[in-house]
């Protein structure tokens, strides 16, 4: 499990991971989910594209992420790039296994000439979000808080659009076009279920992604089933369990209200027999 090209998909899975925890957060945040599964829904019709003309598919697939985050932002509707992907690779027979693994995922496949671009994609989508952090946190919780203080929502939402499509470029040769919703949505909604505070449950989002690829890879590794199979699987978990906590604590704090005025009522009673 610790093989040379083992050492390659936990670098690479780990790095994809930590960009989709950080994202994720304030994809969940805005409410943005369809972004990020018609993004890689999309691009895949680019990664189709290249491989008919004969170009590396990451070059498609980043150029119709960024096209598409553009229309999103722009139009503000959605688009049936999917449809295009299905024609593209109706024209050929040639892309194979290298389109199959954009779909599902193959990061037992990573090179280490591969680990580099995606270790700097991944710099620059943190690096964006620090960047954007206070901005984009006022836009997405008090956005007439945020635009008396001058911040732009429009220019922030083209901004963040861009940085998913760039996590989802460097997230899709890992856990797949169709799973990278999984990853993103599935640590980020458990984290902010347990916790209210910004950056901690953006460090658990991170924590719980990592968590996720690493037992995806050790599962995918002893049973030689698609990575992506299995981040789906364990998303929906960690997002279920998630759930699960936040409605025992809404009941936990309901169940204490309760006590708490009934013991005040008792109170007053007791103090009016007194009287």
């Amino acid at each position: 499990m610790f093989a040379a090209f083992m050492i390659n998909a936990w670098a690479v899975a780990t790095i994809v991971a930590v960009v989709a925890g950080v994202v994720g957060f304030f994809v969940v945040l805005r409410g943005s989910a369809f972004v990020a599964d018609a993004l890689p829904t999309g691009a895949f019709a680019g990664a189709a594209g290249a491989s008919l003309i004969g170009v590396n598919t990451l070059v498609g697939l980043g150029a119709f992420s960024l096209l598409g985050a553009l229309g999103i932002g722009w139009l503000g509707r959605r688009g049936r790039h999917d449809v295009a992907g299905a024609l593209f690779l109706s024209f050929t027979v040639e892309y194979g296994p290298q389109i199959e693994s954009l779909l599902f995922g193959e990061v037992l496949g990573i090179s280490v000439n591969e680990i580099a671009p995606v270790a700097v994609l991944g710099a620059v989508c943190i690096a964006a979000i620090v960047g954007l952090y206070r901005p984009l946190m006022l836009s997405s919780v008090m956005p007439e808080v945020g635009e008396a203080r001058g911040v732009r929502p429009g220019r922030i939402e083209m901004c963040f659009l861009v940085v998913v499509a760039l996590a989802t470029s460097m997230a899709v040769p890992v856990v797949g076009a169709l799973l990278i919703f999984s990853l993103m949505i599935g640590p980020s909604a458990a984290a902010r279920s347990v916790t209210d505070r910004p950056l901690v449950a953006m460090g658990l989002s991170v924590v719980i992604a990592v968590g996720t690829v690493w037992v995806a890879i050790a599962a995918s590794y002893q049973t030689n089933w698609p990575v992506g199979f299995f981040v789906g699987t364990i998303g929906a978990a960690c997002y279920a369990a998630g759930r699960g906590w936040a409605a025992l604590r809404r009941g936990r704090t309901a169940g204490s209200a309760g006590s708490a005025g009934s013991a005040g009522q008792a109170g007053v009673g007791a103090g009016q027999v007194l009287a």
